[in-house]
Formats: C-alpha cells, structure tokens, sequence
C-alpha cells in the first residue's frame, strides 16, 4: 500500500470516529494527527496538552501557538507525574505509570466536551521498541489511528510536508522523564538541568539531541553527522562549561550518537 493509499484510509479512520481527543505533545506525530483529524471533523475535535515538569516550555508553547492559528479548541492539562505513586523510583514501566493516568486525565475532558473518542500519536516505527505505555493505551481504550493506518515516522514526515507543516522535520522528543536510567530516582531539579542542556544545545544548532542523565553524569546523543561538530574546541568548552553551571559534574560524548530507547539497551540486563 502506498503513502496516500495510507493517508486516505486514515482519513476514512478519523471520520468514522465522529469527534475525537488528541492527545497533542506539538511533536511531528500529534501535530500530523491533530490537523488531519481537524481537516477531516472540523469543530469536532478538541486537542489535549499535558504540562508538568518533564514537558519543556517550548514544547507547551508550541502547542498553544498551532492551536491557536489553526483555530482548535486547546486544553492544557495538569499532569504531574512525580505525584503518582511509584514513578520518580524510575521503575521499568514508568511510562505505562504515567500514561494510564495522562488518558484517564484525557478521558474525562473529552467526556466533558461530549467527545466520543480519545487518539493518540504513535506510529508503525514504535512497536519494535519497549514501549510499556501502550500497554495503557490498550487498556483504556484509546485509538492510534495512525499505527492502524500503517503510516511510518519518515511517512509521516513527508505528508506534514506535503501538508505545509512546520513540524515536518522538527527533531524527535520524548518526556524528559525517558533521560534517567531505570531506578534512578526522578526529581525536580534534575529535570531541570535535562531541560536546560538539551535547550542549550538546540539553542547551538544541533538538531537531533538526547541529555541523559546518570548520577550526576550527563551522556550527550547528538546525530552521528554532528558528532565532529560536538568536539569542536570553542562548543566543547561552552557546553561543558554551562553543563557543569547546570549541576553536571561530569560531562561526557556518546559515540554511537542519537538513537531512540538507548536507556532500554540495559533492559535484558535487569531482567536476568
């Protein structure tokens, strides 16, 4: 099946629905979502932001800033996941922890909206991974229409850019919450220096960047074409500089560079 084959079955998806949820982070897979789903319901669709400290502002103002000029209805939802029971232990099924109780967050606004579903953005490209939060999207009953559809992250990609978006190419972002290793606690404060480097390398042109975090070492993923710019003496110093003004007491390169789930490499570890 080709891409607009794809395309127009997850159209036929999205109106069959009636009105939807869309859980809307402003990233390359809910913002294709979002407007697809907008094209297809019009006014029937609501999009749904959660904040909490492991959601960078840019990202939160991103999201406020499409809905806006789009002229979609936008809820930003109070989420903090530090608060539930077991997550800042950083457990293996963190994501599973907070994504149950982000959708029944989401459930319950939709309900309110009289919204007949909830959706969300994954792709083909996520099922390989180890993703225990899809596990709540099964539970829950939410829809990925965009998985169901068949449709890839660079498929994805090249219809945001037929579409005009500017989400197109934006570089990959999970919660930051996804930077500590597994059983690490998760705080405040080290999500904020997560948050400051990674904005500080963006902020020096790098375009696909991953901060993660052990102790109170940082390990940097940038993509393997930049990693020569990484060494480069004057960003060196910059970054290892303000890396360490952040709280960083060690500040280290990876040489593999950007790849999605690295905290996940350990896993078969654990659970020998």
């Amino acid at each position: 099946m080709d891409i607009q084959d794809k395309y127009r079955n997850l159209k036929e998806n999205l109106r069959s629905l009636g009105s939807v949820a869309v859980a809307f982070s402003s990233g390359v897979d809910s913002t294709f979502l979002l407007k697809t789903a907008q094209e297809v319901l019009g006014d029937k669709v609501i999009a749904v932001t959660a904040a909490s400290c492991s959601f960078p502002e840019r990202e939160r103002k991103e999201a406020e800033n499409f809905c806006k000029e789009n002229g979609i209805t936008h809820i930003i939802c109070q989420s903090e996941e530090l608060d539930i029971e077991g997550f800042r232990q950083n457990p293996v099924n963190r994501c599973y922890l907070c994504k149950h109780e982000l959708f029944e967050k989401i459930w319950a606004i939709a309900k309110e909206h009289q919204v007949e579903h909830v959706i969300e953005g994954s792709n083909t490209d996520d099922v390989g991974d180890y993703r225990p939060g899809m596990a709540a999207v099964r539970e829950l009953g939410v829809k990925s229409p965009l998985r169901e559809a068949g449709l890839s992250k660079a498929e994805i990609r090249e219809l945001s850019k037929q579409m005009g978006l500017p989400t197109w190419n934006k570089q990959s972002f999970a919660c930051l919450s996804s930077r500590f290793v597994y059983g690490e606690t998760i705080d405040e404060t080290k999500l904020g220096m997560v948050d400051k480097a990674e904005q500080l390398l963006l902020d020096l042109g790098f375009h696909q960047v991953r901060v993660r975090i052990h102790g109170m070492l940082a390990r940097i993923e940038v993509a393997p074409e930049e990693l020569n710019r990484l060494l480069e003496p004057d960003i060196r110093e910059q970054v290892t500089a303000r890396f360490k003004e952040f709280g960083f007491t060690y500040v280290t390169m990876d040489l593999q560079g950007y790849r999605t789930g690295s905290m996940n490499e350990i896993l078969p570890e654990m659970k020998d």
